[in-house]
């Protein structure tokens, strides 16, 4: 990139900023955190701590978009200085600075654009999410392993906590199921578009003739809430039992029945936690993610009583498929709802997702928006 096209993405970049400062507000933005600042100075603020813990949450982050507009702002200008000195004489390195400033701020206007997308009540929270083995026998549940390791170098590569709070293992190789926590903002709101079944043809190294296996698993995902969420559910409708937590390690497996599997019986929807060290910390997490698998489902059907939730779990087969993964005889990662598609594929195993994620995301708005018009 010379200094003319330099040039040019500054001006891009100046009316894509231009349109982030009127979105955002700016003189609405600092009359709302003179307000907040105000309720947080009174003398009984600290009264209802809950309460106040959201209001102090809500001002940093009114003051996090203000921040954030204001070095873009800084960045901009500095870029244009550069150019300015450009003019005067050249200077390779100068013009690699500017070249890094407009490369990086482009990069996060498209992220926080993209987020502007994630208005859902839950998109903001960190996220749950589930992998399960389909059809396949042994060849899907490595497959829901190397999912399992997708996701976590996603998570990882994003600056997100991850955290596995429930895992079964294959019988030979492989998982049966995993439970994984991603902590972090707007971890739900970007994973919620990966909820579906993904296919898996390659050739089977749990075959002796080498032959072409064709392999499900089926993700599920939640947004992370606390135990203070709103949603009661009778106890009647909760079947809670204990197990002994198998697997590998640790001085209470196979010793001490410590994990917990709930069940919500009017929709059949399951969850079990086996990470935590007590039992008592295994029912608290599996509750939690039993009202978040609830609310979501609610959310979807518009269901306004916990009553009238039905499961609705697509089967991890054929037919069903969000997204194919193909290793043999080409290479090819191909979703089925965008279209979108690439033949990095060794990069998407290793957690490169965003290709994928934004495009359903800015599709899911497309959608919104066509049927609001």
């Amino acid at each position: 990139m010379d200094a003319l096209e330099i040039k040019r993405e500054v001006e891009t970049l100046s009316e894509r900023l231009g349109k982030t400062q009127d979105y955002l507000d700016v003189p609405a933005l600092n009359a709302k955190i003179q307000d907040l600042e105000q309720i947080a100075a009174q003398s009984d603020f600290w009264d209802d701590q809950t309460q106040a813990q959201k209001t102090l949450q809500e001002l940093n982050d009114l003051k996090s978009h203000l921040d954030q507009l204001g070095q873009w702002k800084t960045s901009l200008e500095d870029t244009r200085a550069i150019l300015e000195l450009l003019e005067l004489e050249a200077d390779e390195a100068l013009l690699q600075e500017a070249q890094t400033n407009v490369s990086q701020l482009s990069r996060e206007l498209d992220q926080w654009e993209l987020q502007q997308l994630l208005s859902g009540p839950y998109d903001s929270k960190g996220a749950v999410l589930t992998i399960n083995a389909g059809a396949g026998g042994t060849d899907a549940q490595d497959w829901a392993e190397m999912l399992l390791r997708m996701y976590t170098r996603w998570g990882e590569d994003h600056g997100y906590k991850v955290h596995l709070a429930e895992i079964s293992e294959g019988d030979e190789a492989g998982i049966k199921s995993v439970t994984l926590e991603v902590d972090g903002k707007y971890a739900y709101g970007y994973l919620k578009v990966e909820k579906g079944t993904h296919r898996l043809v390659r050739i089977s190294p749990f075959n002796a003739n080498d032959k072409r296996q064709t392999s499900f698993a089926g993700v599920e995902v939640m947004p992370m809430i606390d135990s203070s969420v709103n949603l009661e559910i009778p106890e009647k409708d909760l079947e809670i039992t204990t197990s002994r937590a198998g697997g590998k390690g640790g001085q209470n497996v196979n010793k001490v029945e410590t994990a917990v599997r709930i069940t919500h019986i009017p929709t059949g929807i399951a969850v079990r936690c086996t990470q935590e060290r007590s039992q008592l910390q295994n029912k608290e997490k599996a509750l939690v993610i039993l009202k978040a698998k609830l609310l979501i489902i609610a959310q979807e059907q518009r269901a306004k009583e916990i009553a009238d939730i039905r499961g609705d779990m697509v089967e991890a087969a054929w037919g069903n498929q969000i997204r194919n993964y193909v290793f043999h005889p080409y290479q090819l990662v191909k979703d089925l709802r965008t279209g979108v598609e690439t033949t990095a594929i060794a990069d998407v195993m290793n957690g490169e997702l965003d290709f994928f994620i934004q495009a359903c995301l800015r599709q899911d708005n497309q959608l919104v928006e066509s049927q609001s018009a």
